[in-house]
């Protein structure tokens, strides 16, 4: 399912967004709601893609967002001749909803 930029504006609670690592810099956001994960869309219903993080947190900033997390499937166990898992191999980072945190100094 998806979900386009207009309508994420207007959700309402704020939800949990993921950003996810797809190749080496190439990125995509699916936004959970109601335990299911909605592919963000933009307005032309073309997948929202981007090659910067920090353009995806950028397009992100003002959208009604509880948790940003950013969700990275490893290919190790591949790489090494490992046995496939039941469980898959992922690590999702949490990101800060700030994108330039204030500087403190000492």
């Amino acid at each position: 399912m998806k979900i386009s930029f207009s309508e994420f504006c207007l959700l309402d609670p704020a939800v949990p967004v993921i950003i996810h690592s797809l190749d080496q810099a190439l990125y995509q956001v699916t936004v959970e709601r109601g335990g299911r994960e909605y592919l963000l869309v933009e307005n032309n219903q073309r997948t929202y893609r981007r090659h910067s993080l920090n353009e995806i947190r950028e397009a992100l900033r003002n959208m009604p967002i509880s948790s940003l997390v950013l969700r990275q499937r490893s290919a190790y166990d591949e790489m090494i001749g490992q046995m496939p898992r039941e469980a898959a191999n992922t690590l999702e980072i949490p990101l800060s909803l700030e994108l330039y945190p204030p500087v403190t100094t000492h």
